[in-house]
């Protein structure tokens, strides 16, 4: 979806017609539930994604990913932190396009001189 805004926006309008793969429209609801009424996961809820394809990996990450924006959110909020212009945020989605979540190595590769 990086790069297709009109596919988001698609998404956040109605995910029931959002041209999306049946696959995702499964891993994003059952992110709904997460979000608004997480007490009430079952086990049938997992199963049901895991049906549409996902793996338990893909389920931990997903739930993993939606709770950590749900407490940077909650964090910045009560911090008083404030959004970025958009240019920094272009930056940032270009660099994990590229390169992914992995650090950049230290100068010298990280080796130590004597």
């Amino acid at each position: 979806m990086l790069g297709d805004e009109q596919k988001v926006q698609a998404i956040l309008e109605n995910l029931d017609t959002a041209p999306i793969p049946e696959a995702e429209r499964v891993l994003f609801r059952f992110l709904e539930k997460v979000n608004r009424e997480p007490e009430h996961i079952r086990p049938e809820d997992v199963e049901a994604v895991k049906a549409a394809g996902w793996t338990d990996e893909a389920v931990y990450d997903a739930i993993t990913v939606c709770a950590l924006f749900n407490f940077y959110n909650r964090w910045a909020d009560a911090t008083g932190v404030r959004e970025h212009p958009v240019e920094v945020y272009e930056r940032s989605a270009e660099r994990l396009a590229l390169g992914g979540y992995v650090a950049s190595p230290p100068p010298g590769g990280g080796k130590k001189t004597p």
